[in-house]
C-alpha cells in the first residue's frame, strides 16, 4: 500500500518512482538552440526531447557495436564534415554490400516530411531508424536477429547503463530497442544547420556575408527563369517540410528526367523511384528533393550519385534533364517545372557561388554533433 501511495504521489509530482524507492527526477528538457528564421521542429508525443536522451543518442549514433559484425555505425554513412553524407556514389553496408542509392544528408532532418529518397510511408525518424538497423535488402547495419547480442554489448560498456538510466528513468529495463531508436532519433533532430553566409545575410542582416557573385546567383536561383526555388524553398531549401505547427505536411516527389531508358519515361529496373510503392506509371522516376543546405560538401549528387559536381548538376537542369541532353528526349513523367534554361558562363559561376554560400562551416565542426568516443577513451 505504501509503495502504491509513493508511486501515486511521484506521478502527481512528475517524478518516476519505484515502489518503496527514492523518486527519480524527470530528465532535463532539451533546450533548442534554433537559428534565426527557423521554427521549432515537430517531436512525437511518445519521444519528448531531453538533454540526456540526446547525449545517449550521440553515443549510439557513433557506436560501431550497433552493426551486426561491429564494423559500422550510423556515422559511417553520415559523416559530419560532409554534412552527414559519406561522399560515395552509393552507400556501402556493414557486410560491404554496395547499395543502390546515395546516402542522404541529415542536416535539418528534423524538418523532413519524408525521410528517404522515395518512401512515402515512413512517418518519423523513429520508424526510419529501423530500416538501417534491421533491413536485409540491402543490409546496412545488419542487426536482424541479433538484438540480444546488441543489448549485451551495450550493457558491458561501463558508460551505457548510466546513460540509458538518465535518458529513460521511467523504464525498468532502460537498455531496449525502443530506447535505442528513440535516443538516436532525438540526437538526429538536433542536427540543425542555419549558420551559413546565406543565413547571416538573410536573417542577421550581415550585408557583406555574401559576395556580389553569390548575390547575383541568389537572384537567379529565386527567379522564375531557373525555377530552382519551387522544389528547394523556404528555410529548409526543400518542399517536403514539417514543423511543430504543421497540421498536414506536404510530401512531394519529382521526376527530373535523369533517365529515360526507352524514350517513354522508364527508369532502370533496379530503381524506379516512387513507382515501387504506388505502382502508378506517372510516379516512375519520382524522388524527394533533398535540402540544398551544405550542398557543396555532399557530392556526388542525385539519388544514385550519378552526377559528380554541382557544375554538372546545373548542366542537367539547364538541358531539361540529363536524358534530354543525351538524346532520349523529354519524359512524359518529368516535372512540369523542368523546362530547361540558358546561362552565360558568368551566370553559371554566380549560381555556383550562391550554392557555395549555403555551406555552414560551424555545423560541419560543431562539437555537439561530433564523435564522443574520440573525446572519451
Amino acid at each position: 500500500m505504501r509503495g502504491s501511495l509513493t508511486a501515486c504521489v511521484g506521478w502527481l509530482l512528475g517524478l518516476t518512482v519505484a515502489c518503496g524507492g527514492d523518486p527519480k527526477p524527470e530528465p532535463e528538457p532539451y533546450v533548442w538552440q534554433l537559428p534565426q528564421g527557423f521554427p521549432e521542429p515537430a517531436v512525437p508525443d511518445d519521444n519528448p526531447m531531453s538533454a540526456a536522451k540526446v547525449e545517449l543518442g550521440r553515443f549510439l549514433f557513433y557506436d560501431k557495436r550497433l552493426s551486426g559484425n561491429g564494423t559500422q555505425s550510423c556515422a559511417s554513412c553520415h559523416v559530419q564534415k560532409k554534412a552527414f553524407t559519406d561522399g560515395r556514389k552509393t552507400a556501402l553496408g556493414s557486410t560491404r554490400e554496395s547499395h543502390r542509392r546515395n546516402s542522404m544528408p541529415l542536416a535539418n532532418v528534423a524538418y523532413a516530411a519524408s525521410l528517404t529518397w522515395s518512401n512515402p510511408v515512413l512517418p518519423d525518424l523513429e520508424a526510419q531508424a529501423l530500416v538501417p538497423l534491421f533491413g536485409e535488402h540491402p543490409v546496412e547495419l545488419g542487426l536482424a536477429g541479433q538484438e540480444e547480442l546488441l543489448f549485451q554489448r551495450l550493457s558491458e560498456d561501463a558508460r551505457y547503463p548510466q546513460l540509458f538510466a538518465d535518458a529513460f528513468p521511467e523504464e525498468t529495463q532502460p537498455i531496449s530497442m525502443a530506447s535505442i531508436v528513440r535516443a538516436i532519433s532525438a540526437f538526429e533532430r538536433t542536427l540543425i544547420s542555419g549558420g551559413s553566409p546565406y543565413d547571416r545575410y538573410t536573417y542577421r542582416n550581415e550585408l557583406d556575408a555574401l559576395s556580389l557573385s553569390a548575390k547575383r546567383g541568389m537572384t537567379l536561383f529565386f527567379s522564375e527563369r531557373l525555377e530552382c526555388f519551387h522544389c528547394h524553398q523556404g528555410f529548409a531549401f526543400s518542399d517536403s517540410v514539417k514543423t511543430k505547427t504543421t497540421v498536414f505536411p506536404e510530401i512531394t516527389f519529382h521526376n527530373t528526367n535523369l533517365y529515360n531508358v526507352d524514350g517513354k519515361g522508364s527508369y532502370p529496373a533496379t530503381d524506379q523511384g516512387l513507382f515501387e510503392f504506388t505502382n502508378k506509371p506517372e510516379d516512375t522516376g519520382r524522388y524527394r528533393s533533398p535540402t540544398l543546405r551544405n550542398i557543396a560538401v555532399t557530392a556526388p549528387y542525385m539519388h544514385d550519385g550519378s552526377i559528380a559536381t554541382l557544375s554538372e548538376v546545373l548542366d542537367h537542369y539547364a538541358a531539361g534533364g540529363r536524358a534530354q541532353a543525351q538524346g532520349s528526349g523529354a519524359s512524359p513523367y518529368q516535372s512540369e517545372l523542368l523546362r530547361g534554361f540558358t546561362l552565360t558562363p558568368q551566370e553559371k559561376e554566380d549560381v555556383l557561388a550562391f550554392l557555395e554560400s549555403l555551406t555552414d562551416t560551424e555545423f560541419l565542426t560543431d562539437p555537439r554533433f561530433s564523435d564522443p568516443f574520440a573525446e572519451t577513451p
